[in-house]
């Protein structure tokens, strides 16, 4: 069931919005995480443990033909976006 929300909650990790249960990300028991999505936390953990915040914004950049945006605009809106959640905040 899709969320229509427009205050779907986002990744902490990567800020995507979280629409639908199965985009919800897993704890250890495999119950759903509330914080995180699927391509960012599995089992308990994060997909890509040891990134950096830099490391990251180059994979969220990389994609940037997926979300629809200029390479530009990706590494703008993830520079600007990504220091701001829970995973990146310090």
């Amino acid at each position: 069931m899709e969320n229509t929300n427009q205050t779907a909650p986002i990744c902490q990790s990567c800020g995507m919005p979280i629409a639908k249960s199965e985009d919800f990300g897993t704890n250890m028991d495999n119950s759903r995480n509330q914080e995180y999505c699927t391509y960012c936390f599995q089992k308990g953990n994060f997909t890509w443990p040891n990134a950096t915040l830099d490391q990251f914004v180059g994979k969220l950049v990389s994609m940037h033909d997926q979300m629809g945006m200029t390479e530009e605009e990706a590494r703008k809106m993830a520079s600007e976006n990504l220091p701001k959640l829970k995973r990146w905040a310090k």
